[in-house]
């Protein structure tokens, strides 16, 4: 048994009618964080009494898999990479143990906040983006004429649990495996990616990760594949992330 599912086995269990209800939001505040499991679980130590997992038929770990597009020229990264106040990702989000599909755009405002907007997609073009997909993210991302050539670049596979107290949500990420568009491969198993997610400022469940010495971090799934699969990008804050974790970046050795 994994460090996390041991983890999520302690809390009491809550349905997803009951978790949509205390924390659904689509705008909303989010804080990343690259941790160890052992600084999650002090963390989760912290807020035993009220803490609850997200059980759907049994299970508490949910597996995804995420194919992220982006310009010829890297908008969608370098948006991200340069800290733009105002930037966009595309993505198709696969919930393998169901097969439901969805094409996500999230889309970040000057108020430091992320807008996600979605549509149902067709697994069978996951991979890809359909015409009414194109016309589904120009009608949310103002890019040049010529930037709208989204390509997929990268995708990822991870499992999923998700952790609820009151109005407050954090999904861990972990077992990631980051692919290439041109079949390069990674994974991070001894990584956990945590998102703590509500609708207002800090939470209860930032605290007990600062706590643990844990510090948010500007980064995403996306940035931690690119990050160590493309030599070509130049270096930025996330390589130092990475290797203070003891991951070697492959773009860390490219100047800027």
């Amino acid at each position: 048994m994994s460090p996390l599912v041991e983890l999520a086995e302690r809390h009491r269990p809550i349905s997803l009618d009951e978790a949509v209800g205390d924390a659904a939001m689509l705008t909303r505040t989010d804080r990343k964080y690259v941790v160890r499991p052992a600084v999650l679980a002090g963390a989760v130590a912290d807020l035993r009494d009220g803490l609850r997992v997200l059980e759907i038929e049994g299970h508490r770990a949910f597996r995804y898999r995420t194919v992220y597009f982006d310009t010829p020229d890297l908008a969608s990264y370098l948006g991200a990479a340069r800290s733009r106040p105002q930037r966009f990702k595309v993505r198709t989000r696969t919930y393998l143990d169901s097969g439901a599909c969805w094409l996500e755009v999230k889309v970040r405002n000057g108020r430091d906040q992320t807008v996600k907007h979605r549509m149902e997609y067709r697994l069978a073009d996951a991979d890809v983006l359909t015409p009414d997909g194109r016309a589904f993210v120009a009608e949310l991302v103002d890019l040049p004429e010529a930037g709208r050539e989204l390509r997929p670049t990268l995708a990822t596979a991870y499992s999923r649990t998700t952790f609820v107290v009151d109005a407050m949500r954090m999904t861990v990420d972990a077992d990631l495996v980051c692919t290439h568009a041109d079949g390069r491969s990674v994974s991070a198993p001894d990584l956990l990616v945590v998102e703590t997610k509500s609708a207002g400022p800090t939470t209860a469940l930032d605290r007990a990760l600062w706590a643990q010495g844990a510090r948010p971090v500007s980064i995403s799934k996306y940035a931690v594949g690119m990050a160590l699969l493309d030599p070509t990008l130049p270096a930025h804050k996330w390589t130092r992330v990475l290797r203070r974790l003891g991951r070697t970046p492959l773009n860390e050795r490219t100047p800027r």
